[in-house]
């Protein structure tokens, strides 16, 4: 698949807006038929005496002879200000800036531009000058940090055109104090229409997949006599979970303006975080071999609670971020300072969390190898047949819980990289790898297989192997037979590879 995402700078243009009621009705061009007419620098500003009030910044999406599509899934912008060092007009220290921007879109070079969104927004200012600041450092631009400008949830137009004003009010203080800005530059993140491709492809591919073993493994567990038991019940739900993340509900978006399916995204992946670190707790809680009393959800309290109020926690940060952009598309909640604070703190402590859960988790998977290695040195007392089958699913547990462990690491790593918006890659000669879309892509398939995997793994067998199995009084050639077959059962038990390290299995 190609990159991800991709970048592309826009460099505004300086229009004159000369009306004296600046009403939300004109918009201005920055070329084209209907282009405003423009100022090279605010020097030429000052000798025609136009004021800061009169002077709107324009940018076009996209650049000239292209067009937005709406395989481009979301559009994120961020500004760079071009702040220049003068004597009289010094950038204070936290400074302010205010913006009066406005979004519209067309479909048409020679529709009417339709507003999508208008707000007045604050950002603050931090940047730094590496030089003295004397007469000859006149000139010379700040080094400023890249300030959130917009995000929205889709991209269902084919034109898009932003203007920002600057409004002064030296009586309000607005706007004053914040340097000589000689230039508003915006990059914009979009969704690459390629990757897309590629992910609504897996997507429908992997949903009938996953839906066919789930009712295939559901089937197998009512034909049992007794009821299911709490591990098989956690494997359904995290069919379910996966399922749901499955679904392309995305092909949508293609031909409708939903910009609620960023957040709509999130939400489904948070359900599938939390089900599969719960699930990974019971799993290993489920076979260990300890007196606890398990087979109960009550049982998995100290461990799963947790889990479920972190999840909430980072929705209700996603509802203050994405929530509101779906009403200001503006909005960021790193532009306070409490916001900022906040959403780093999110950040931090769940990043910490999932490494302290991850330890946690081997923890667990120590000691259930530890109890494991325990049964096996009861192994050589067995009969021959009998000794071959319990190596063979002793062999395919240990097997399971590594990819287990595995599949855990991953999912941490792929957590944490996919909280930052920068792309890279590794290069090998003139080979190029998109590690982010791999990346993507693979974890994706893993978690894909991985329930697969336990689904077929856990099914209980409606096969019925007579009492001479058990007693291991079978030859060679069926012992060798039965080491291959993943879980044999008898009708009405679980399968072997829980009993074997459950309190059943210690005698």
């Amino acid at each position: 698949a190609p990159s991800p995402t991709t970048a592309v700078p826009y460099m505004s243009v300086k229009c004159i807006d000369v009306r004296k009621n600046h009403h939300k009705t004109k918009w201005l061009m920055p070329w084209g038929p209907n282009h405003c007419e423009k100022l090279k620098d605010f020097e030429e500003a000052v000798s025609r005496q136009i004021e800061a009030n009169d002077i709107v910044f324009a940018v076009h999406i996209p650049l000239p002879s292209k067009e937005m599509s709406p395989w481009f899934q979301f559009m994120l912008f961020i500004m760079q200000l071009d702040i220049a060092f003068k004597m009289d007009n010094d950038l204070k220290e936290n400074a302010e800036i205010t913006l009066d921007v406005s979004l519209a879109y067309r479909d048409d070079m020679f529709d009417d531009w339709e507003e999508i969104a208008h707000a007045i927004e604050i950002r603050k200012l931090k940047c730094t000058f590496g030089s003295p600041k004397t007469l000859e450092s006149e000139g010379r631009h700040y080094d400023c940090d890249f300030l959130p400008f917009m995000e929205i949830g889709s991209v269902a137009h084919k034109y898009y055109l932003i203007n920002i004003r600057l409004p002064v009010n030296e009586r309000k203080g607005i706007n004053v104090g914040i340097g000589e800005i000689k230039d508003i530059r915006l990059v914009g993140i979009h969704q690459n229409g390629g990757f897309t491709k590629v992910w609504f492809a897996m997507k429908t591919f992997l949903t009938p997949s996953i839906l066919i073993i789930m009712v295939w493994y559901w089937r197998r567990i009512t034909l049992m006599t007794r009821p299911p038991v709490l591990l098989e019940k956690v494997i359904f739900a995290l069919g379910i979970s996966m399922t749901f993340i499955n679904i392309p509900v995305e092909w949508f978006s293609i031909g409708f303006d939903w910009t609620w399916m960023l957040l709509f995204g999130d939400i489904r992946q948070g359900i599938f975080y939390a089900m599969l670190l719960s699930f990974w707790i019971i799993f290993c809680g489920e076979h260990m071999m300890d007196q606890n009393e398990r087979n109960r959800l009550s049982g998995y309290w100290k461990q799963v609670g947790p889990i479920a109020v972190g999840s909430f926690c980072l929705f209700i940060f996603d509802m203050c971020e994405r929530g509101v952009q779906l009403k200001n598309p503006f909005y960021s909640i790193w532009t306070t300072e409490v916001g900022t604070e906040l959403a780093m703190a999110f950040i931090i402590v769940a990043g910490i969390c999932l490494c302290l859960y991850f330890l946690f988790l081997c923890f667990m998977v120590f000691q259930v190898f530890r109890n494991i290695s325990g049964k096996q040195s009861s192994l050589p007392a067995m009969s021959k047949a009998r000794r071959l089958h319990y190596e063979g699913l002793i062999f395919r547990f240990k097997f399971l819980m590594l990819i287990t462990l595995a599949c855990a690491a991953m999912t941490v790593i792929f957590f944490i990289v996919s909280q930052q918006v920068t792309e890279g890659h590794w290069k090998w000669g003139d080979i190029t790898i998109q590690v982010n879309s791999a990346f993507f892509t693979g974890i994706y398939g893993m978690w894909n297989l991985y329930v697969f995997a336990l689904m077929f793994l856990y099914a209980p067998s409606h096969k019925n192997y007579g009492e001479d199995q058990s007693n291991g009084d079978l030859g060679v050639n069926s012992g060798e037979e039965l080491q291959l077959t993943t879980t044999i059962t008898h009708v009405d038990s679980p399968t072997e590879v829980y009993k074997l390290a459950r309190k059943e299995a210690q005698e």
